[in-house]
């Protein structure tokens, strides 16, 4: 009879700032250190992780990590506005990011399944995914969940001595039943 070792699938969780600020900030400064998933040029710092988990808790935005048996986070995904006036209250910029030693696992669409059913649960209409137009492995990942191309920026941005452009994807849910001006 051959061994096999069994491997837990991994969890999703609601990421707090004390439990999961250091990974998720890890993540975060790999991916703008190394990729222009980010088009930021320096690293983050804790506090502006601090920052940043105040002003999802204060807009009731959803931070999903997934997590392995040892609760060592893996990936996070997240939502906040789209704009910030008010005509656009049903539309949010989604982002998601797997730890460098994790991708091509699955944690990027388990992590997407998860953030659009939250989105869908808050009754918004459009999730918007701006990904950098050479990153062919996030586009091919939000073609498979059913977004589509929106639209290019060209040059949008400049990072690593070249010009980078900005792709929007965009799914349109089904959600809300009820939209309302105001």
């Amino acid at each position: 009879m051959e061994n096999t070792v069994s491997v837990d699938p991994p969890r999703l969780v609601a990421c707090g700032h004390d439990a999961h600020a250091p990974a998720i900030l890890a993540i975060f400064n790999d991916a703008i250190l190394h990729s222009t998933a980010l088009y930021d040029y320096q690293p983050r710092t804790p506090a502006h992780m601090r920052a940043w988990f105040d002003a999802k808790a204060a807009g009731a935005l959803p931070v999903i990590g997934a997590v392995d048996a040892a609760d060592e986070l893996l990936g996070f995904a997240s939502y906040g506005a789209f704009r910030p006036q008010p005509a656009y209250k049903y539309s949010v910029e989604h982002s998601v990011y797997v730890r460098q030693d994790q991708r091509g696992h699955g944690l990027g669409p388990l992590l997407m399944r998860a953030l659009i059913d939250a989105a869908r649960a808050r009754q918004l209409h459009v999730m918007v995914g701006v990904i950098d137009a050479a990153n062919a492995a996030s586009i091919a990942l939000h073609q498979r969940l059913g977004f589509v191309h929106a639209g290019t920026v060209r040059q949008a941005g400049f990072k690593f001595g070249r010009w980078l452009d900005a792709a929007f994807y965009q799914l349109t849910l089904d959600t809300p039943a009820q939209p309302v001006d105001g």
